[in-house]
């Protein structure tokens, strides 16, 4: 029965094209904005630890004065960082900034590139489930005595290697060695959760290399940094002896007891500063605090309020097309009145008329939910051209492309319930009668 309503369905779209295609063409176009605006709210709100966002915890301290910036700051001093990487307590645990330098390699047919540089402890990578497609992260023992090592991404070995195993060759950052000890597979977080001062929509790095080269090589700063107060810095020493904010520091936790523990063991920490004068804050009853995954994304704002007025505003736009389209329907439905009332005349009964209509304006749905994708898609390529968004940004998101055809056809069918109600209730005798 329902491959014979939609033999009927499409017969009645092919007796209208000009209203068929008018009643497609509005509700693509509620379609595509919506989806939209749906697409970046889906990239932008997705928690991409999954199931460990509860257990990845970044660290907040307050060691500015009083009278400063008035919520945690996301980033830690060079000293308070090097106190909590001889904690102890956690699973795992790695301090990190971004900086960058040219990259090279024995190739002379490569031309020297900057490239962004993730500076952080071997934790890091499975911290954040770095997959690798070669070798492994360098060892532990590395965070404390440095070694010139580096992991790679695949792109980067893509272009500098072919592709091939590269573990244990060298490549030049600033003409410096460094022996490559691991490949990472394809890997970017969507939101790039474990830094989001940086941009939460940028590229993952295709570089890391060891933390505890920081004081050796003084690496630039590629990141923000705060500081609440007039410091000289005549030299790099002087930073890392500074008030000055510049570091990430990310724990993970076995659970609550553990998060607990970690607690006090920065509380502790906080004391021990104040008894050195600093943390001079005395209006705070806290002065550390560590967040989630979730709860980080939330503090940096990565989904604006303003993304949510604009699905509010989509949505009451393709409520707008729906109705236009409920009288198209209407009208429709209607100049086919007296063929419903000779069907009804044979035999058919009120839910079978009734059924018919729904599956053609489900059809009508289908249709405009494809071109609805198609507006959404060639919108986003040209806003991605015109204002230079991420390209996360700009590409749909696969649940993207079973949420657009199913609201499309649901709201379609919504719409039309009413005209399909009118003319299932049609009388027989009234047009047996004109005939």
């Amino acid at each position: 029965m329902f491959s014979h309503y939609l033999d009927l369905a499409w017969r009645s779209i092919r007796k209208t094209p000009m209203m068929s295609l008018l009643m497609v063409f509005a509700i693509s176009i509620g379609i595509g904005i919506t989806i939209m605006t749906l697409n970046v709210h889906q990239v932008m709100s997705t928690n991409p630890a999954g199931e460990r966002s509860d257990n990845l915890l970044g660290v907040q301290l307050w060691s500015q004065g009083q009278d400063t910036w008035r919520d945690y700051s996301a980033i830690l001093t060079y000293q308070d960082v090097m106190q909590l990487r001889h904690g102890t307590l956690p699973v795992r645990q790695a301090a990190m900034f971004r900086t960058g330098k040219a990259v090279t390699t024995d190739n002379p047919d490569i031309e020297a590139e900057m490239q962004s540089i993730r500076v952080t402890d071997s934790d890091f990578f499975a911290l954040f489930s770095v997959p690798f497609l070669y070798g492994s992260v360098w060892d532990k023992e590395v965070d404390e005595v440095p070694e010139y090592l580096v992991v790679i991404g695949k792109e980067l070995n893509d272009k500098l290697f072919d592709g091939r195993n590269s573990v244990g060759e060298t490549l030049y950052l600033n003409t410096k060695p460094y022996r490559i000890v691991g490949v990472t597979d394809d890997w970017s977080p969507k939101p790039r959760y474990y830094d989001l001062t940086t941009g939460s929509m940028q590229e993952a790095e295709l570089l890391f290399v060891p933390f505890s080269l920081t004081p050796i090589e003084e690496f630039e700063v590629w990141g923000n940094t705060n500081g609440w107060k007039f410091e000289t810095m005549l030299t790099y020493q002087d930073r890392m002896a500074s008030e000055k904010a510049w570091l990430q520091f990310w724990v993970e936790v076995d659970g609550a007891e553990q998060r607990k523990a970690y607690q006090e063991y920065l509380d502790a920490h906080v004391d021990t500063q104040q008894q050195l004068g600093r943390f001079t804050d005395n209006t705070r009853d806290a002065w550390a605090r560590t967040l989630d995954v979730a709860e980080l994304l939330d503090f940096h704002h990565v989904v604006p309020e303003d993304n949510k007025i604009l699905i509010g505003l989509s949505l009451l736009f393709l409520l707008v097309c729906l109705v236009n389209i409920l009288g198209l329907m209407l009208s429709k439905f209607l100049k086919r009145a007296p063929e419903i009332g000779v069907r009804r005349a044979i035999g058919a009964s009120k839910r079978q008329i009734f059924a018919q209509h729904l599956v053609e304006v489900g059809c009508i749905g289908a249709i405009g939910g494809v071109f609805g994708l198609l507006w959404a898609w060639v919108a986003l390529q040209y806003l991605a051209k015109r204002f230079f968004l991420e390209e996360a940004m700009s590409n749909l998101d696969a649940s993207i492309w079973i949420i657009a055809p199913s609201i499309a056809i649901a709201s379609a069918m919504l719409a039309g319930m009413y005209p399909a109600w009118v003319i299932c209730k049609t009388k027989p005798s009234i047009y047996l009668k004109s005939q």
